[in-house]
């Protein structure tokens, strides 16, 4: 498996990323939806990764620089064919370790609150993630759980 910075050019990609904000509209409230357009991931304080398993695109994460010591983790994503095989866990680990490189002292992330985010939420748990109250510009919101982890 190999994780790379993207840069949102290819094809298998974009539609990977719009499918996700389709799939998170879905599933939330339009005004509870906070994943990110390919306009809002095109920011120099967004990075994306993909991940490969030689030419086959499993999945894809995004980190947002909130400022010098914070993180957002804006989406991650695993391509249904993919499920199961520990793809996410891997990938949220190396966001992990990049904010800690980039001297994060702490990263935080917003997700739903409906059931189908609980999948979501336990793997954030398992890494050591805790619910918080809202951060950045995010508003208290019962369709959103709040969930941050220190780095330091």
């Amino acid at each position: 498996m190999r994780i790379a910075v993207d840069n949102l050019t290819d094809p298998r990609v974009i539609a990977l990323l719009e499918a996700h904000v389709v799939e998170m509209g879905d599933n939330s409230p339009e005004d509870s939806m906070h994943a990110l357009n390919l306009d809002g991931l095109r920011k120099p304080e967004v990075t994306v990764w993909s991940v490969w398993d030689g030419d086959t695109l499993t999945g894809c994460g995004v980190l947002k620089e909130l400022d010098a010591t914070h993180g957002e983790i804006k989406s991650m994503r695993t391509v249904a064919a993919a499920q199961g095989r520990g793809i996410a866990g891997q990938l949220l680990r190396h966001i992990i370790t990049e904010a800690g490189t980039r001297g994060y002292e702490r990263l935080s992330l917003e997700t739903g609150a409906a059931d189908f985010y609980l999948p979501a939420v336990r793997l954030y748990e398992r890494h050591g993630f805790s619910h918080c109250g809202p951060f950045a510009d995010y508003a208290a919101d019962p369709h959103s759980v709040f969930m941050t982890r220190s780095l330091g």
